[in-house]
């Protein structure tokens, strides 16, 4: 059986980040079912819905990743209700990931607590920035300090594994900004640590701000060069890469819900907006918490739309995903792209290492051209 896991979307915000386009809403009642109070029962008829199509071969789910959104909004033992819910329809592997994300300042270490008991072991704080100015840029509401209290609270209670996530590149961070926020979040003792590039996308509060004049667009080279630097400081920390965004102390640190993703592996996601896949077939529901809500209430299925991904899309998923983790590329995908290999490696982007290829520090930089030239 194809490995499988659950995504479980929990829309609710208390604000809304600038740079932020996902679905997400910061009211708590949006009528139609479609409240923070009634959505642990709304999403458990998902799940029940969902079991009944695999009729009596349900896999077993090897990770289970609630994002959002706050996931953390949510009272714990809603949160806890979805993953027993989950655990019923699908059953869990003696060794599940179960991670949920979370604000530093949506948890205390009652809710903490509350969460490890109930079944989740792994927790991904949206940390950021440790510079109050960088922070105010991107709308977050926490102090720069609280990042390492809760990380805290969470090995306090029981946590194996907790991430923080890094934005770079938001406009007014300096080179000395950026390496303050990594050594507070390796000061911090977390495990594994997320970077990603500030990514501004159109209809966003920070993309408006920009587009009036009131701040800079993000600077490519600057992004490079922070790239290089968090590379240097968290491989220095004991950190490895193994996806050209993350990096974990050890192998068993690793997000294996994320793995799945990108291993094409299979996976369901519940929630509005939430998307999934099965063997082949990418389907995704409807957006807003009301009509998602409705629709199950009425016993109907919340998805939107569907696709079949042909062999030759399916393949270039995988090149396009593989080649970003450090495990690498099996040549055996590599298909009719043996030219480009050979040319990648000459110029210092590519290596290859037993039957795979991966890429270079350098290639990690360019890794969205490496793709298109394989594919």
């Amino acid at each position: 059986m194809r490995p499988f896991g659950v995504y479980v979307h929990v829309p609710f915000c208390a604000s809304r980040c600038g740079y932020c386009d996902f679905n997400t809403y910061t009211a708590s009642e949006l009528g139609g079912g479609g409240s923070q109070a009634e959505y642990a029962g709304t999403v458990a008829m998902e799940i029940g819905q969902a079991r009944s199509s695999f009729g009596a071969g349900a896999p077993v789910a090897q990770a289970v990743f609630f994002g959002g959104g706050t996931p953390t909004l949510l009272p714990p033992a809603d949160l806890v209700r979805i993953l027993d819910s989950v655990r019923d329809a699908f059953g869990l592997a003696a060794d599940a990931e179960v991670t949920t994300e979370a604000n530093p300042e949506s948890v205390d270490a009652a809710s903490l607590r509350a969460l490890r008991a109930g079944g989740f072991n792994r927790i991904s704080f949206g940390m950021q920035s440790a510079r109050p100015h960088v922070l105010a840029v991107l709308d977050r509401q926490h102090t720069p300090g609280r990042t390492a209290e809760v990380v805290a609270m969470a090995r306090d209670a029981g946590f194996e594994h907790v991430n923080v996530d890094l934005i770079y590149g938001t406009p007014g961070e300096t080179d000395d900004d950026w390496r303050a926020s990594l050594e507070a979040a390796i000061a911090t003792g977390v495990d594994h640590v997320s970077a990603y590039s500030l990514i501004v996308e159109n209809g966003t509060r920070l993309a408006a701000r920009m587009q009036r004049g009131e701040l800079p667009r993000p600077d490519d080279d600057a992004a490079a060069d922070r790239y290089l630097i968090a590379d240097e400081m968290l491989s220095a920390a004991g950190f490895e890469w193994y996806e050209v965004s993350n990096w974990a102390r050890s192998h068993a640190a690793r997000s294996r819900h994320n793995l799945l993703y990108w291993t094409d592996a299979d996976w369901w996601g519940f929630g509005p907006g939430a998307h999934s896949h099965r063997d082949g077939v990418r389907w995704w529901n409807v957006k807003h918490p009301t009509t998602y809500a409705a629709r199950l209430a009425a016993g109907e299925s919340p998805a939107q739309g569907s696709e079949t991904l042909t062999a030759a899309e399916r393949r270039m998923e995988d090149v396009m995903l593989r080649v970003r983790l450090r495990d690498g590329l099996p040549l055996d995908l590599v298909g009719d792209a043996v030219d480009a290999v050979d040319a990648l490696c000459d110029e210092g982007l590519l290596t290859v290492e037993a039957d795979r290829v991966v890429l270079t520090l350098r290639g990690r930089l360019l890794a969205d051209a490496v793709v298109r030239r394989l594919v």
